[in-house]
């Protein structure tokens, strides 16, 4: 929902920073024409004023941001932004009419300037129409976000259908929870008690979670916090302040209703959704195309020394406690990989074959995985994914462990980096994963990959 709108303002920004350079040309032909039309000359061609151009676009760039010419929580609430758009035009009118006087320009006319500025004017308003009228068209062909009511009186109900009538965006209500000694007021969708909470899951069909509970109620709101917290999924929070009243940040604009960011992760940024997947792509590829050799004799070896497949693939817990089956290189006898669903490797492993005990040590095992970055189930760096069987286990047993899955999980991560990976501590490795979690970048990234070239392949407690 947060990236969804993020990445409708990233759109917005670019096309509206770029409106000074298509205005241009337009603009300079009804400058001509109005010469024409007057009997005046054109003394200047339309390629000679470059420099004036570029500047003109920097200060449309600040005025349109001041005036918040590029947000969009004017055009979804079906307002035209007029208002904004033309402050932020005769700004930069003026400032750029005051530069071109300091500097004592003659080569920018100021009649070009005037129309400049109208057509300015024009094609924002024309660019907020249209890109409204783009993201209703299109949304439609998008997957629709599937939600889980937090609430199911007449408020949530209430809530439930204006998340579904909005234009920009397509959201479908797969349940509501009922809340103890809260009147149901649903009759056509999936009804929850609010105990059967914990027990639901992002592979139940639900990717986000909309808490709606009349303001009066918000003294439920811990409660509801942390029996959303076991269910591993982005939450929010309908809060009605009323129309005088925004908070920035957490508090976010969809369409009329104001709501509440309980959960905000770097998933959402766009750094995270843009910048780290197309990293991740262009390495995975580089890894597997330098690699292929490797991976060839690998393969080879590994039919040759042992009856079975080349690789093995196993159930793993990913983003938002997603399930996914994660690659890997086979290191173990066909019959006994049965047991790997919930038994641990340990040093001595019988199970391991000898071409599986030098993969495991020097994590070459661990190569098919770029294939799980590439799909988009894993990322280069991350928290390492765990089998479901162990992560219901610490579910029970390690406070906020659930808290490790709001990134996707990686090849390698901040704990393996420091020496928790295998068998050592689960506390430490989750402490470490949790540090992740809070203080991801990309430089962050970058320098875990650094250290586990400089760390090299070969781990202690690899098994």
């Amino acid at each position: 929902m947060i990236l969804q709108l993020r990445l409708y303002r990233l759109f917005l920004s670019l096309l509206t920073y770029s409106l000074p350079i298509l205005c241009y040309p337009i603009s300079w032909w009804l400058w001509a024409a109005t010469c024409a039309a007057l009997d005046r000359p054109v003394l200047y061609a339309p390629h000679s004023h470059t420099i004036q151009i570029l500047f003109g676009v920097l200060v449309w760039g600040f005025a349109a941001e001041h005036y918040r010419v590029t947000t969009t929580d004017e055009i979804f609430r079906e307002r035209t932004g007029a208002r904004n758009a033309w402050s932020a035009s005769v700004t930069t009118f003026f400032l750029l009419l005051v530069i071109l006087f300091f500097t004592r320009n003659d080569t920018f006319p100021r009649g070009l300037l005037v129309w400049s500025v109208l057509l300015l004017f024009t094609s924002t308003l024309f660019l907020h129409a249209a890109f409204r009228a783009v993201c209703r068209s299109r949304t439609y062909l998008a997957k629709p976000i599937r939600l889980l009511v937090v609430g199911a009186d007449e408020f949530a109900v209430t809530v439930a259908n204006r998340l579904q009538r909005l234009s920009f965006a397509r959201y479908e209500i797969v349940g509501f929870v009922r809340l103890p000694n809260q009147n149901v007021g649903v009759s056509d969708c999936r009804n929850y008690d609010f105990a059967e909470l914990g027990s639901l899951r992002s592979s139940d069909g639900i990717d986000e979670a909309v808490i709606a509970i009349h303001p009066a109620e918000f003294s439920r709101m811990p409660d509801i916090i942390a029996g959303l917290n076991r269910l591993c999924l982005p939450a929010r929070a309908v809060v009605d302040l009323g129309e005088s009243i925004v908070v920035r940040e957490k508090l976010f604009q969809l369409g009329h209703m104001q709501m509440l960011d309980l959960t905000s992760t770097p998933t959402e940024s766009l750094d995270y959704a843009l910048l780290k997947r197309v990293f991740d792509v262009a390495f995975s590829l580089i890894v597997l195309l330098l690699m292929s050799p490797l991976f060839g004799l690998i393969a080879l070896f590994i039919k040759l020394t042992s009856p079975g497949p080349v690789f093995f693939t196993q159930e793993r817990v990913g983003l938002n406690g997603s399930p996914f089956r994660m690659y890997k290189f086979r290191s173990m006898r066909v019959g006994a990989q049965s047991d790997g669903d919930t038994v641990w490797t340990t040093s001595g492993d019988p199970r391991r074959t000898a071409l599986g005990k030098i993969l495991r040590k020097t994590s070459l095992d661990e190569l098919p995985q770029f294939i799980n970055v590439l799909k988009g189930d894993m990322s280069v760096v991350g928290p390492r994914p765990e089998r479901p069987h162990f992560v219901h286990q610490f579910l029970q047993d390690i406070t906020r462990y659930n808290h490790r899955h709001a990134l996707k999980v990686g090849i390698t991560g901040w704990a393996q980096v420091n020496g928790w990976r295998g068998d050592t501590s689960i506390e430490k490795r989750v402490e470490y994963d949790l540090y992740y979690v809070q203080n991801w970048s990309f430089l962050f990234d970058l320098r875990i990959i650094a250290m586990t070239v400089a760390s090299g392949l070969i781990a202690k407690h690899a098994y």
